[in-house]
């Protein structure tokens, strides 16, 4: 069934009473609830600390193999943790209340491979035909570092992760290709490699950096003007340091031109309630605790 189209939504962030601080380490189930309720459409870094955070991919049936296959080529940028039943908005392996039509902050769509518009919910372009994947956040292994003494500045000030294109390839499959999108937060040298040892064991959320050090060595021009996100404070003594982020696949649409994908807004993740630990153990089970 074609949608009608919804209603063009710029979405302003400031408009949003945001999550009030004593609701930021709720459970996912809350936290969705809120988001549902249509009362935060901003940045879910530092939220449900500790449970998995997932980037989101909805294409009609027809492209979904050969976008399932460009995940499993690239598994760095692209680490499937959740595909739908065709037409099906629910997600119970992640979580057993999920609607992936309300339950992210803002949603990007895109047309023929172009940003069309931005929206708050995705329920009145619904299709019959849609299938989603969730692929793993970096979000997910940021309390694990929180928790071993690596600040990360992002959350401290309440700003989204600072993101980037590359020039580091991803592997084909049909239509989709293009650049790996990297996110990166500035560390100290020890800092860096403690995260690299910690990150090693978070394989479902993008794993081990990519890249530390020189911007340009992978394309990045300018390292003060992100292409998405806020931009970086990189003080004396620290290195910028790069892990492959969950926006590549928007990348990848601009090049396959479906005639409809949904995304999230970089930055407005899917919190699921799978807990972050568990996608530290390599391959996720069911591990929805009830």
């Amino acid at each position: 069934m074609a949608p009608t189209h919804s209603k063009v939504v710029s979405v302003d962030t400031e408009a949003f009473s945001g999550i009030p601080e004593e609701m930021r380490n709720a459970p996912p189930r809350e936290i969705r609830q809120f988001i549902r309720e249509d009362r935060f459409a901003g940045n879910t870094a530092g939220l449900s600390l500790g449970y998995l955070q997932g980037n989101l991919a909805i294409l009609p049936a027809e492209y979904a193999m050969d976008f399932q296959r460009y995940c499993q080529r690239n598994p760095k940028p692209c680490p499937l943790v959740g595909v739908s039943d065709t037409g099906e908005p629910t997600l119970p392996t992640l979580g057993s209340d999920i609607d992936i039509r309300t339950d992210i902050p803002s949603y990007n769509v895109y047309r023929d491979g172009e940003l069309s518009e931005q929206v708050t919910n995705i329920k009145n372009l619904w299709q019959d035909d849609f299938v989603t994947f969730i692929i793993g956040c970096s979000y997910t292994f940021e309390h694990a570092l929180m928790e071993e003494g690596v600040s990360l500045r992002h959350i401290d000030e309440n700003k989204t992760v600072s993101m980037y294109n590359t020039n580091i390839e991803t592997t084909p499959a049909g239509p989709f290709s293009g650049g790996t999108v990297v996110s990166m937060r500035p560390l100290s040298v020890e800092k860096t490699i403690r995260a690299i040892e910690i990150t090693s064991r978070f394989p479902q959320a993008h794993g081990t950096p990519v890249h530390f050090g020189d911007a340009e060595e992978i394309g990045i021009a300018d390292i003060n003007k992100p292409d998405w996100g806020d931009a970086p404070d990189i003080r004396d003594g620290e290195v910028p340091v790069f892990w492959a982020c969950g926006v590549t696949p928007q990348a990848a649409v601009r090049n396959a031109k479906p005639s409809i994908c949904i995304t999230h807004a970089p930055g407005s993740m899917l919190i699921t309630d799978i807990p972050g630990m568990d996608a530290g153990r390599g391959p996720l089970r069911n591990a929805i605790h009830r």
